[in-house]
Order: C-alpha cells, then sequence, then structure tokens
C-alpha cells in the first residue's frame, strides 16, 4: 500500500518526519499552499486573549501580531503552540482534541481574539466565553499532476487534513481520470471525510481530530492490510 500526504508547508513535512518516525514509507504532495489575507487589527484592549487553531496564523499574520504580543494564546495543539512561542507570544492553553475542545476548558469570563484562516470549523463558546474572529491566510489549491502516477497505480492511502483539500483532491481525481475505487482515505474528522463525497473503496476518520490519532490510523491500517510499508534506513 503507498501512502501520500497532501497537506501544505510546513505541516507537510512535519506529517512526512512523524510518519516515517513510526517506520511508515510516505510519499507527500502540497495540494494548496497557504497565502497571507491582509486583515485589519481591531483594538487589542477589547480583547485578553487569543484563540488560534494553526500555526499559520503566525506563519502568515503579518505585522498585526505585533500589536497582539502580550495576549496569551488558546492553542489548538503542540505544534501551533510553537509556532506562537516561536513569535514571541506566551502560550495559556495546549489543546489535543480540536479547537472547540479548547474553547470548552476556557474558564470564563473571557473575551478573545480568533485568527484564522478563510476555511475554518465553526465553534460554540460555552456562558461567558466569546470572541471575534479576522481572517489572516488562505488556502490556494495546486495540481495533483505530479502526484497522478502513483495514484493511478491504485492500492493508494490518502491523507486528508481539511475539507478544502478533500474537495480538491476529488475534483483533482476526476478531472484526471483517476478511479476513486482504487483509492483509500483517512482523514482527520468526519467533516473531512464527508468533504470528499462518495466512491472511494473505503474512508476512514481519525478517533480524535489531531495527527498523531490519524498516523496511529494509518499504521493500524496497512498492518492490518498485512502490508506496513517501510521507510528505508537513513530516511531523513
Amino acid at each position: 500500500m503507498q501512502i501520500l500526504a497532501l497537506r501544505p508547508e510546513p505541516g507537510l513535512s512535519a506529517t512526512l518526519d512523524k510518519a516515517r518516525a513510526k517506520g511508515l514509507a510516505i510519499t507527500g504532495h502540497a495540494l494548496s499552499a497557504i497565502r497571507p489575507v491582509a486583515w485589519r487589527c481591531p483594538d487589542p484592549a477589547q480583547f485578553d486573549s487569543l484563540l488560534i487553531g494553526s500555526a499559520n496564523a503566525f506563519l502568515h499574520g503579518g505585522e498585526n501580531l505585533d500589536r497582539l504580543k502580550h495576549k496569551p494564546v488558546f492553542a489548538v495543539g503542540e505544534a501551533t503552540a510553537e509556532a506562537a512561542r516561536a513569535a514571541g507570544f506566551a502560550v495559556a492553553q495546549v489543546g489535543s482534541g480540536g479547537l472547540q475542545g479548547v474553547l470548552d476548558a476556557i474558564v470564563p469570563p473571557r473575551h478573545m481574539l480568533r485568527i484564522a484562516g478563510e476555511e475554518h470549523m465553526p465553534l460554540a463558546p460555552s456562558q461567558g466565553v466569546s470572541f471575534d474572529t479576522v481572517i489572516a491566510y488562505r488556502s490556494v489549491a495546486l495540481p495533483l499532476d505530479p502526484a497522478a502516477p502513483m495514484l493511478a497505480n491504485g492500492a493508494a492511502l490518502v491523507l486528508l487534513h481539511s475539507a478544502a483539500t478533500a474537495r480538491h483532491f476529488a475534483a483533482e481525481c476526476d478531472r484526471l481520470g483517476l478511479a476513486r475505487t482504487g483509492l483509500a482515505l483517512a482523514a482527520l474528522g468526519p467533516r473531512i471525510a464527508s468533504a470528499a463525497g462518495k466512491g472511494w473503496r473505503a474512508v476512514h476518520t481519525a478517533p480524535r481530530p489531531d495527527e498523531a490519532a490519524l498516523l496511529d490510523l494509518v499504521f493500524d491500517l496497512c498492518q492490518e492490510g498485512g502490508s506496513i510499508p517501510v521507510a528505508p534506513a537513513g530516511t531523513p
């Protein structure tokens, strides 16, 4: 079984490193690229903290971030927390199961600024917790053509980290004439799996919306299939 990850950089390289550390031979192809979006920073005095669901907020947030560096960050996961610290922010809380879980654990009262991408999940804050949202980056779709030969052989397992990538991947497979029936999907969450549509050989969803759970799922699927692709010794 061939394994293909499609997320944009720098997340793609991080995924490949983690998968190879588990002994999996995996190929990466960025099916999208993250680009900054011009945004206006609200008055920082209105907010007591930042709610961040992706490291992209710090990688592409631009000069407006300088006005917010005294605000503590509530981060979706450790990778986002690391990006926050690297950008000079203090991290108040790190989640492990999605941004809604982070929001649910916040003790009120708190009014936050959410720095997000154009595609972002709706959140339901609890009583006494609120947030405003600004859009600081967007995903730009890229062609699948370089990875088409690998997928044309069938028996591939494709990792999907976002609904936008799932939709675009499905459209690209149709454009290139790649049979969905030969491809299995491993998605980070149910919404992402649903965005890919139907007709795939199999669709699997991680039990938790974090990458460790997704890679554990991939390993288990390969093991169940009787073939675990092993990275060659010395693979970076």
